[in-house]
């Protein structure tokens, strides 16, 4: 057996992630069929996807701020101002996001996570599912993620 010695660094290294994440990419693209398909497409790009509600007065009101990817449509954040919830501006937030990756960027998915004292009930309401439970995620929270079929 040969023993090998290594200099473990904890440092942020930009250039080094960057490395990594190509390695990365490159060790799951030969392990993968799907995912050496997707190797030069435009499917394997995020392309970020993003819808705001303004004011008349031009102030933010709300947003939706995500990505798709594949034929996904990945939820980051959902905000609403506290002085527009209940008016249904977040339902209509979501429901231009997913328009846009179905129609648009060929999406047949959406994805989310969120906390239990944020939008779990939301996003069900509108056919989410939860597919993952992550209790104590931070210590006292509940983290939920949560998928839908689009169409």
């Amino acid at each position: 057996m040969v023993s090998r010695m290594f200099r473990l660094e904890t440092e942020v290294d930009k250039a080094r992630r960057d490395l990594l994440r190509m390695r990365l990419r490159d060790t799951n693209t030969a392990a993968s069929p799907v995912l050496r398909a997707l190797r030069g497409t435009p499917g394997e790009r995020e392309l970020p996807l993003h819808v705001w509600a303004l004011t008349e007065g031009g102030e933010l009101a709300g947003g939706l701020v995500g990505h798709t990817w594949t034929s996904w449509l990945h939820v980051t954040y959902l905000w609403v101002d506290e002085t527009h919830r209940g008016t249904r501006l977040g339902s209509q937030l979501l429901a231009e996001a997913e328009r846009i990756a179905r129609a648009e960027r060929g999406c047949d998915r959406s994805r989310v996570e969120t906390w239990d004292f944020q939008a779990p009930g939301f996003y069900k309401k509108r056919g989410y599912e939860v597919v993952c439970v992550i209790p104590d995620y931070p210590p006292g929270i509940t983290e939920y993620t949560l998928t839908k079929r689009l169409g």
